[in-house]
């Protein structure tokens, strides 16, 4: 389950982030997920519960946001929104795309006190 080692290191930054701003609780953690970022939400969020215990996000809201695929069509030069890699453009039906987006997984932010 790679979402455990995920938390830890989210776990990691809030800590360091914590050191270097002087803040001591989170109140509320949102986090940015693709959707081809291969992360269960659920488990994801049960790994953050056992991982953050402890430490100043412990009890912290949690609000996942989703981010949708994009890909770049060499057909008609269009980023577009895709629901799985192997889709063809939604505008052209080309299937000369290429994936530009939605891999990713980030802190967007946290509210602090």
């Amino acid at each position: 389950m790679h979402e455990m080692s995920l938390a830890e290191g989210i776990r990691q930054i809030i800590d360091a982030q914590a050191a270097a701003h002087g803040f001591e609780r989170v109140t509320t953690l949102r986090l940015e997920i693709g959707r081809f970022a291969g992360v269960e939400k659920p488990a994801l969020e049960f790994a953050l519960d056992v991982v953050l215990r402890g430490s100043s996000a412990e009890g912290a809201g949690i609000e996942m946001i989703d981010l949708p695929g994009r890909a770049l069509c060499y057909d008609c030069g269009e980023t577009v929104e895709i629901a799985d890699r192997l889709d063809p453009c939604p505008l052209c039906g080309s299937g000369k795309i290429m994936p530009q987006g939605g891999d990713e997984m980030r802190i967007k932010d946290m509210e602090v006190i």
